[in-house]
């Protein structure tokens, strides 16, 4: 059979970026070409990073997407790249652009091109636009109606980009029809805990249907909210697994592949969905035998603990790097949240850039102190101690403040110690707020809820815990420091607003918070349902009026890692004025 060197470049790519996201794709054309590869692909959108959101409805970045295609062929061809094939995703409109209700203006494309000798020799758009969870292709884009084929040493090499694959019908029958011998799919699907093994159930099954071997290039960096993991796979025709990246990683994946030499005549009609095939040659004749010497790998899965703390490390460190912020800032209390959050921004940016303060009151209790100076001691981070108790008495004494309005004025001091410390230092910081408490808004407006980036905003508290153990015992196992004090894991969660305060004063047990809360934010369970599943009703309706009742708070709450199915914020949209309440 003939022979194909692919190579399937899992990278990172800025929205908006084109030059810097083009000298990306040179780069590591460059490598793959050192590599002998005889067909490179990059990521849906690579070219204009992913989602681009409302710029697709801007006809400027349109049009700006798509000189930069051009101009990356020509530079490929001048750098002596251009023989090589080169599979790029980038925004594009219908050439045939036709106003209808309902349609985006200017009939944008999330597109994909084949570069080749400095032309453009295919473009396709994806077929399948997804419109749920966090997408919202409808609104952004027209769908395409061919089956780009594009034969490569003598073989017929299909293309789809995300969606496709996701969706049934569509490009995977008409890759079958096609007769072709490698489905290549582009791809920027976002992470989801436990999405790994659903992507590889789904490659495995496309393939079977395909009838071809699959390869499943994915994106790999973070955009606002959104993290992607890699872990890119190649499947042969039957599912059986050739080759697997890396997660969180960026990187190439180069293998050696035999596979069925493409028919004499070329494809070409009209197949599944009414998709027209779009057949180019690049190259007829296959290659000379050679002996196979590229594997690709299979990279080992990281255990879902250090799985999901990897995601939140990469969504922060791409989140500051792009929006060029150096160092962070965070409000250390001692307590478990702002621990682990002081834990990944070390991780994510570098302890010598992380920074800490302590802002004590005279409710603070003594093991809450040392236990933030000792995470500071453990990790390296820039450490400093202000006190909050002469604001607190000045305000007091010129408002007399009680209850509630008086717990939450020292949670205010605080947001406004570290915004005006931002503002003077140039740091943004971290909001420590997790999912638990934005679901029933246990969190003070203006004060722990103050940030840029909210980095475990989508990690309910038991899974708070659970990190925070985790990334303890795996600097015990590299011989490391754990960074996080064994008190602040241990000891009960509370607010130390009053004396003696403890969260369970105001919310059950996180362990049966949390169980509800997945069955109602994440599933869209009702009152019935939960109740049905064993949840004490009493508890069940409070619970569900204190999510209902907080949505303005998380409407003000600064973005954060998605590492759910449902997070808060584009997955999750609900009205804040809302007299609708499951719990009657």
């Amino acid at each position: 059979m003939p022979q194909l060197r692919l190579a399937l470049n899992q990278i990172d790519s800025t929205v908006g970026d084109l030059a810097g996201n083009s000298e990306s794709v040179v780069h590591w054309t460059r490598h793959a070409a050192e590599q002998g590869a005889h067909l490179v692909a990059f990521p849906e959108m690579v070219l204009t990073g992913y989602p681009v959101e409302d710029l697709a409805l801007r006809s400027s970045f349109v049009e700006a997407s798509r000189r930069a295609l051009r101009a990356l062929a020509t530079r490929l061809a001048d750098e002596g790249l251009g023989e090589l094939p080169v599979v790029v995703g980038y925004l594009d409109r219908s050439e045939h652009p036709a106003s209808r209700y309902g349609q985006p203006a200017g009939s944008p494309r999330n597109a994909g091109a084949v570069l080749h000798r400095g032309e453009v020799a295919l473009n396709f758009a994806k077929h399948h636009l997804p419109n749920y969870g966090v997408f919202d292709e409808f609104r952004y884009f027209v769908p395409g109606d061919s089956m780009p084929v594009v034969r490569v040493r003598g073989i017929d090499v299909a293309l789809a980009i995300c969606e496709d694959l996701w969706q049934d019908g569509g490009r995977v029958p008409a890759t079958r029809a096609a007769g072709a011998g490698l489905l290549l799919s582009v791809n920027a699907s976002p992470y989801e805990r436990d999405k790994d093994d659903t992507r590889l159930e789904l490659v495995r099954r496309r393939a079977r249907e395909a009838g071809c071997t699959t390869a499943y290039l994915a994106m790999m960096g973070g955009q606002d909210e959104l993290v992607f993991d890699g872990d890119s796979i190649v499947v042969d025709k039957d599912g059986e697994v050739v080759a697997r990246a890396p997660q969180f990683s960026e990187g190439s994946v180069i293998l050696d592949l035999e596979l069925p030499a493409a028919p004499a005549e070329a494809p070409s009609g009209v197949v599944d969905d009414g998709l027209r095939i779009d057949h180019v040659v690049i190259s007829g004749d296959p290659l000379p035998a050679y002996e196979p010497e590229l594997a690709g790998g299979y990279a080992e899965r990281l255990d879902d603990d250090e799985e999901l703390y990897s995601a939140l490390v990469v969504g922060l460190r791409a989140y500051a790097a792009k929006n060029g912020f150096r160092s962070v800032l965070i409000g250390l209390s001692g307590g478990i949240d702002s621990a682990l959050v002081a834990a990944i921004a070390c991780d994510a940016v570098g302890a010598e850039n992380v920074y800490g303060v302590s802002m004590p009151s005279k409710y603070s209790s003594e093991h809450s102190r040392s236990d933030a100076a000792e995470l500071a001691r453990r990790t390296g981070l820039n450490y400093r101690t202000v006190s909050i108790e002469p604001m607190f008495d000045a305000y007091m004494g010129a408002l007399g403040l009680t209850g509630l309005a008086e717990e939450n004025l020292q949670s205010r001091l605080r947001g406004t110690t570290l915004m005006a410390i931002s503002n003077q230092e140039g740091q943004i910081v971290l909001a420590p707020g997790n999912k638990s408490e934005l679901a029933v808004g246990y969190s003070t407006l203006y004060g722990d809820s103050v940030g840029a980036y909210g980095p475990i905003k989508d990690v309910y508290k038991t899974s708070v815990f659970r990190l925070a153990k985790w990334r303890n015992r795996a600097a015990e196992e590299r011989g490391q420091t754990p960074p996080i004090p064994e008190a602040s894991i241990t000891k009960p969660p509370s607010a130390e607003l009053r004396p003696d305060q403890m969260d369970t004063d105001s919310l059950p047990d996180y362990d049966v918070l949390d169980r509800i809360l997945e069955m109602y934010v994440d599933r869209d369970q009702g009152r019935d349902a939960i109740v049905a599943a064993g949840f004490d009703p009493e508890l069940v309706t409070r619970t569900l009026r204190m999510v209902d009742t907080a949505e303005y708070k998380r409407r003000q709450y600064p973005p954060g890692t998605k590492i759910s199915p449902k997070g808060f914020g584009k997955d999750r949209r609900l009205p804040i004025t809302n007299r609708w309440r499951e719990s009657g």
